[in-house]
């Protein structure tokens, strides 16, 4: 009986068919990235100040500046060690009794008794909307901004559990373009959105449908290729995502609208439907499914259009996981090295999404050029891929694992304490830092499923990264709320995460060289598995006469 692997040998690996969808599914991650991280330009909160009708009227009839305006009706206050006029009170001053002048010269109010912003609040935001600005989320209601990026995530946590079972009961193709829908539908929604709580119900739909439709694409990209492509095919489809945080400052700057910008990042999920006519339904869950022919003509459609022929071994097709067991999660945390594989595994998941997206966050309450900050951040994710590509076969998993957490931990605390005089080389220490929490994120994927058995593999890797939707729950109230403290606290805790989380890298073996573990034992009991190999590569040599050329390669170097 022949598996699916064995007739991509004679179909093609990554032929031109594959390549096709492979380009086709990549566009995907673009337009997650607008949704993962846009808040940063749709949420954007500006200089704020309490609106005094009277002193608008006395700016207007004298033609005062908004800063003047500012500095006459708010008080001064110290916020991080740095005395700045209030966003959130203001002197309770009545301009119609005091002397009509137009001087802006600032009288002594330190007696003057001051309120809240019963009036609503001014913007000093050159145009650019936001819901920040248009809802008024500022000052008492600054922790219902946090709520848009905590009520993506908890769409993202449902939605990967949610559509990873319809993609496993009713197909990839049919799951991924279901997703699509939900995402033109409730993106749209979010787009006109008329109050604040129908925008958080729209965004958590939306989270539901983007990720879970992006996990689909990923899962039937590396079903459709050979399993020596599979690792290259994961890490160049996730570095599509980086693609998309380039381009989203650049959308953001033209379009200043936070309502036309979400219309545009989500009219790439419509265009996403057109691929019911390019992609194929994944012929390894057809098998799966006992359907036999339509697997075998979408497999002849490939090896077509890879100008390649199929023997008769495509008549022997069969499933190779038919005989699989059923995982539970006692399964993975019954045995003492599952145990401690489970608890590293989810600290890495949750630490790389809590850094990742607080990093990236940060840059909209620096008060710099956001679109450059961005732009240049953006641009260092590029080599995370090419030094994990560069060497994951050359050095091993663990260490460049590790060692990218404890330099974005190191860069984090490193920049928390670089004085704001020197911008460029706290912006490059900052930058150090994304690229090492981008290559820790690109990791924990593939070695995530490298400590796991056969039969447990796929849902071991799903309860661990539903910690990496939690931490992005975290994320915003960690460090919006911290930074009203200190604007730099946020980044010592994003320290301590990130190096707790390579010291705990640490304890985990290394599994370059190293064969997929098949069962439990092969996990508890390494060492078993290693003598079994070499007694097996003992008996082939045994048994091969001298001089025959055997056509496979060590077990040890897959």
């Amino acid at each position: 009986m022949a598996t699916f692997d064995d007739i991509l040998e004679e179909a093609g690996k990554f032929g031109r068919c594959q390549k096709r969808i492979f380009a086709l599914l990549c566009m995907v991650s673009m337009p997650w990235a607008g949704v993962y991280v846009g808040i940063v330009f749709q949420g954007f909160t500006p200089d704020h100040w309490c609106r005094d009708p009277a002193a608008v009227e006395r700016r207007e009839a004298c033609g005062w500046s908004l800063e003047e305006s500012r500095r006459l009706t708010a008080p001064p206050v110290n916020v991080s060690g740095v005395v700045q006029h209030s966003s959130c009170v203001r002197y309770e001053v009545d301009w119609n009794a005091t002397e009509p002048s137009c001087e802006p010269q600032e009288p002594d109010r330190s007696r003057t008794p001051t309120v809240g912003c019963a009036e609503g609040w001014e913007y000093d935001y050159a145009g650019r909307q936001s819901f920040v600005t248009e809802f008024d989320l500022v000052c008492s209601d600054g922790w219902l901004v946090d709520m848009y990026q905590a009520t993506l995530n908890v769409g993202f946590l449902v939605g990967s559990i949610g559509i990873g079972y319809l993609a496993d009961r009713f197909g990839r193709k049919l799951s991924f373009l279901m997703s699509n829908v939900l995402n033109g539908i409730a993106g749209i929604l979010v787009a006109v959105a008329p109050n604040y709580v129908s925008l958080l119900v729209f965004r958590t739909l939306y989270g539901f449908g983007v990720k879970g439709g992006w996990v689909a694409g990923y899962v039937l990209i590396t079903e459709l290729v050979g399993v020596e492509f599979r690792r290259t095919v994961g890490v160049i489809y996730q570095m599509f995502f980086s693609v998309g945080i380039l381009i989203l400052p650049l959308l953001a700057y033209f379009i200043t609208d936070w309502r036309w910008l979400q219309v545009v990042i989500t009219v790439p999920y419509i265009l996403f439907l057109s691929y019911y006519w390019f992609i194929p339904e994944s012929p390894r869950w057809l098998l799966s499914q006992n359907q036999k022919s339509k697997a075998v003509k979408i497999t002849k459609d490939m090896a077509k259009e890879n100008r390649k022929t199929l023997t008769k071994m495509i008549e022997t097709l069969s499933d190779d996981n038919a005989d699989s067991s059923t995982a539970s999660f006692m399964d993975l945390v019954r045995t003492p090295k599952m145990r401690k594989h489970t608890f590293i595994l989810s600290y890495n998941w949750f630490t790389s999404a809590v850094v990742y997206q607080g990093l990236i966050m940060r840059l909209g309450i620096l008060g710099g050029n956001v679109y450059i900050d961005f732009l240049i951040s953006g641009l260092v994710e590029f080599p995370a891929a090419f030094l994990i590509l560069f060497t994951i076969e050359r050095i091993g998993r663990r260490l460049p694992f590790a060692a990218a957490n404890i330099v974005a931990g190191a860069s984090c605390f490193i920049t928390a304490f670089i004085p704001d005089s020197m911008f460029w080389f706290k912006t490059v220490v900052a930058c150090i830092g994304r690229l090492g929490i981008t290559m820790s994120f690109e990791m924990v994927v593939f070695v995530n499923t490298e400590l796991y058995p056969t039969f447990v593999r796929n849902f071991g890797v799903s309860v661990c990264s539903t910690l990496c939707d939690v931490g992005g729950i975290v994320a915003p109230f960690l460090l919006y709320r911290l930074a009203v403290i200190w604007l730099e606290l946020p980044l010592i805790i994003f320290g301590c995460l990130a190096f707790l989380a390579g010291g705990l890298v640490l304890l985990l073996p290394e599994t370059r060289g190293v064969p997929l573990p098949d069962t439990i034992d092969d996990i508890e009991f390494p060492e078993r598995a290693k003598e079994k190999m070499r007694m097996e590569s003992q008996q082939q040599a045994t048994l091969l006469p001298d001089g025959d050329v055997w056509p496979c390669k060590d077990p040890a170097a897959v």
